[in-house]
């Protein structure tokens, strides 16, 4: 039996059906391909502010030890970030109060436990970022959305620093010395005051080489201007020479006191926030590098339960609840203080076997002082006196594993496990 032929206008019936169907197809795949990309840049966009957030909210923790300024500080940046140019969607909705937020700390890492009362690591969650669907709305897809997560805190111990102080204490060279032999809260001497250390060699006072030699660039370096960075297992090179003057000049700034060639330098040079002292006497040091207050002699146990001598103790609490004697920066260094600038990140040598002159000292790590007062000059004798407290935030890179110590860190973002582009 012979089949029956299809009309032509049958034939375009069917044509017209096929090609709606193509059409629909290219129109959602067009459309997933616009969808995702705009998916994916809004979860960019999150990302970068949610990073943003944590790096902000760890470190106002490191230099506040408060997690409510922490959190704080944490919203202040994401709402910054969200409302910068080109982050309309995410700023709407964060204006628009549906944009979920949420800030926890934990304690270790990893894993990340939420709950510590004091950190130091922070959590950032951002959820509830909806925005309309473009061209998939063809799909019944109306809306989109996107959410993201950052961990942030201190890194592992630095092995390369990269803005040390141009001077050096040293340190034994034992695997089972810890702290290098220097016990945490403990007043140190960072300058020797006569030659002939015992430590370092005749003709030394603890000062290195730092990037040159020379009065003026040992007084820029004491006020913060070295850049460069030195890594563990290098070595350094000793200045010789006393240079008492440029020492207290450079170090002074961050005491907010400027004279001879670093008057005027206040932008460069910012003072520290804090800058109280002990009160009269000033501390000395005797020749066995023992410090004093007046007729007591300062060690770890003591020094903060000494009334009248202001430790770091008294400085991080200062830090967090005030009174400044320089107001923070709002606009950038120079404004007013800068936070940190009294903790000093020096080479701790292996000062064994060091010779006559300047000499060659082996670096085991890095070591962490907050200065304890200006230097107190008198004709060839200066007192640089810090308070060793193990660990302090500097730039630099970090070793492979955190909670490894001691010595100065970086604050970092850290991978959350939960957010695979955190």
């Amino acid at each position: 039996m012979k089949q029956r032929a299809q009309s032509p206008s049958s034939q375009r019936g069917t044509a017209l059906v096929l090609i709606v169907i193509a059409m629909f197809v290219l129109i959602l795949m067009a459309g997933m391909a616009i969808d995702v990309g705009h998916m994916m840049l809004n979860k960019s966009r999150l990302q970068n502010s949610v990073d943003a957030a944590a790096l902000s909210a760890a470190k106002t923790l490191d230099q506040t030890g408060s997690t409510a300024l922490a959190t704080a500080s944490a919203l202040q940046a994401l709402g910054l970030d969200v409302n910068t140019a080109g982050n309309g969607e995410l700023g709407n909705t964060y204006d628009s109060n549906s944009l979920q937020v949420t800030v926890q700390y934990s304690s270790a890492l990893p894993p990340f436990t939420p709950g510590s009362a004091t950190g130091p690591y922070v959590r950032v969650i951002a959820t509830g970022f909806n925005f309309p669907a473009l061209l998939v709305r063809v799909a019944g897809i109306s809306t989109l959305g996107v959410s993201a997560t950052a961990v942030a805190g201190p890194s592992p111990t630095i092995n390369t620093a990269c803005n040390i102080a141009p001077m050096m204490v040293c340190g034994n060279p034992s695997p089972l010395a810890s702290y290098w032999g220097y016990q945490i809260n403990a007043p140190q001497v960072l300058k020797s005051t006569a030659p002939g250390s015992t430590q370092v060699g005749p003709g030394n006072f603890q000062l290195i080489q730092l990037g040159g030699t020379g009065a003026d660039i040992v007084r820029q370096n004491m006020a913060g201007d070295y850049q460069a960075c030195d890594t563990t297992s290098n070595t350094v090179q000793t200045e010789t020479g006393n240079e008492t003057g440029p020492v207290a000049q450079g170090l002074n700034t961050r005491f907010g006191e400027y004279s001879g060639p670093m008057a005027g330098t206040e932008a460069l040079f910012p003072p520290d926030t804090v800058t109280a002292i002990s009160n009269a006497p000033t501390l000395t040091a005797d020749s066995s590098d023992n410090v004093w207050w007046g007729s007591t002699e300062l060690n770890y146990q003591n020094i903060d339960g000494t009334a009248g001598v202001f430790s770091y103790n008294d400085y991080t609490y200062r830090e967090t609840n005030g009174p400044y004697d320089f107001m923070p920066a709002t606009d950038g260094p120079g404004d007013y203080g800068v936070p940190g600038r009294r903790m000093l990140t020096v080479p701790v040598g292996d000062c064994t076997g060091t010779a006559n002159g300047t000499t060659t000292v082996p670096i085991l790590g890095f070591a962490c002082f907050f200065l304890l007062q200006p230097v107190t000059q008198s004709g060839n004798t200066d007192y640089v006196i810090g308070q060793f407290e193990g660990n302090c935030q500097v730039n630099g890179d970090p070793g492979p594993a955190p909670g490894a110590g001691p010595g100065p860190y970086i604050i970092e973002l850290y991978h959350d496990p939960g957010s695979p582009d955190s």
